[in-house]
């Protein structure tokens, strides 16, 4: 069945910011070092963290890369706050 209605939006940006810190901070990362390893500014990392930037794809999966995480990780935890499930 295919569902033919308007999909109710809601934005995954602002639940990017506080799954990226939380990786970074498993990881036991500063923010300098997470811009070391995607080859940005620190405060861009902070933009991204704080839901001031959204990441496009290609930054997602530097991201991930960065983190030693996976993109699909971070989607469902994404996935998991816009649906308001708890973690």
């Amino acid at each position: 069945m295919v569902y033919m209605g308007s999909m109710p939006k809601k934005s995954t940006a602002p639940a990017f910011g506080p799954i990226m810190r939380r990786f970074r901070h498993l990881k036991d990362l500063s923010q300098d070092e997470v811009a070391a390893r995607l080859d940005i500014a620190p405060s861009y990392v902070s933009r991204l963290e704080s839901g001031g930037r959204k990441p496009s794809v290609d930054m997602l999966f530097r991201v991930a890369d960065a983190l030693e995480v996976s993109a699909t990780a971070i989607i469902a935890e994404m996935e998991k706050s816009r649906d308001g499930a708890p973690r």
